[in-house]
Parts: structure tokens; sequence; C-alpha cells
């Protein structure tokens, strides 16, 4: 699936060749962090500034490969649910904080959901 030319990643997909109207205002977004006292201060930092009405922060261990060597660290996953609009601004405030020269940051649309909780997201992100 590839995201059609100068549209927003909710609106519009070409799957096959053909066009699909998707509409997801909702996503969780995935950051890992290399400690838990950083995950808990971006993660309130987020809620805060509500860019995020959740986030739930998950002990892992992570094998990948940075700088042509493979690693294998411990790391906590922050999984952010948050208003799929606010996308850019919560990169930023992810970045401007982090330690990782390149953290991940993946936003993932929420294709469904209990309308109470997402509706719970919206009453709790910023406008």
């Amino acid at each position: 699936m590839r995201r059609a030319e100068g549209v927003a990643p909710y609106d519009l997909y070409i799957l096959g060749g053909g066009l699909m109207s998707v509409d997801r205002p909702y996503s969780v977004v995935i950051t890992t962090c290399g400690d838990r006292e950083l995950a808990k201060r971006l993660s309130y930092m987020l809620v805060e500034l509500r860019l995020a009405a959740c986030v739930q922060i998950f002990p892992v261990e992570s094998v990948y490969v940075w700088k042509d060597s493979v690693c294998n660290d411990d790391e906590f996953v922050l999984l952010i649910k948050t208003r799929a609009e606010l996308f850019d601004e919560l990169v930023s405030a992810i970045r401007e904080n982090h330690s990782y020269e390149v953290p991940e940051i993946i936003q993932i649309p929420i294709t469904d959901g209990l309308p109470e909780y997402l509706a719970w997201i919206s009453e709790n992100c910023k406008e």
C-alpha cells in the first residue's frame, strides 16, 4: 500500500492501483527509549501538552543494526494514543527531548475502536 501524492496519511491510499477513501482520525504512535526515566519523562510531557491522551510503557529487548553493527539492548516501548493530526507536533516534541540520534517514531492508524474510547482520545488531546 502506498500513499497518494499530496494527501494526509489517513485520507487516501492507493491499493492495487485503485483509490480508497479512509477516515482515520486517531493513531497509535510508537517510540522507544533506552531507559525508564526518559520513557516516563516523555510520557508525562506528551500527556501534559495534550499531544497524547494516554502513553503506555513496556520493557522490551531489541535486536537491530546500528552503524553496521548488530546490537542487542533493553529498551522501553511507548505506545502513544493520539489524534492523527497531532503527529507532526508529537514528532517535534519527541525529537527535541529524546536521547537517540535517530529515534523510532512510527504512526499506526487506528482503523476502528470502541466509540467511547475514541471520543475520550479526542477529549483529552488538544484541538
